[in-house]
């Protein structure tokens, strides 16, 4: 792994600690305005703009005002001059009174530099299950 693809990374897990330490100023600066995203479990539809998260970062929407990790699984990256595209399945581990909870998604990131600065421009997930192989059948 190169220095640049360690910056990426890096930037990555500064991105998505934002979300779950509920810092909106980190997930500001990480993210563009025109940010563009599909969240499965939100909406079947695309979702445009920051406000939406910004509403879901400042009441803790993740569930994680307790302990909490993440883990990268399968993580790839692929650089496109000032484009890069991250995709993993992500694995979040939560630690509460109830006990040890998992939630596994598929996530694709599209993150672009502007002014010498990473940002996240579009989200995609998708479920981390396995799909029906046939029409109406499991």
């Amino acid at each position: 792994m190169d220095e640049e693809e360690r910056a990426i990374w890096a930037f990555l897990d500064r991105h998505l600690r934002s979300i779950f330490t509920r810092d909106v100023d980190a997930y500001r600066a990480t993210t563009g305005a025109d940010l563009s995203l599909y969240e499965w479990f939100v909406a079947p539809h695309r979702q445009d703009g920051l406000d939406f998260h910004f509403f879901m970062i400042e009441h803790s929407w993740a569930g994680t005002d307790g302990d909490f990790r993440y883990d990268l699984l399968e993580p790839r990256l692929q650089r496109y001059g000032d484009t890069a595209i991250v995709s993993y399945t992500f694995m979040l581990t939560t630690a509460a009174a109830g006990g040890i909870r998992h939630s596994l998604h598929n996530e694709s990131r599209v993150l672009i530099r502007q002014d010498g600065q990473w940002r996240v421009v579009h989200v995609h997930k998708s479920p981390a299950w396995r799909a029906p192989r046939e029409p109406g059948g499991s």
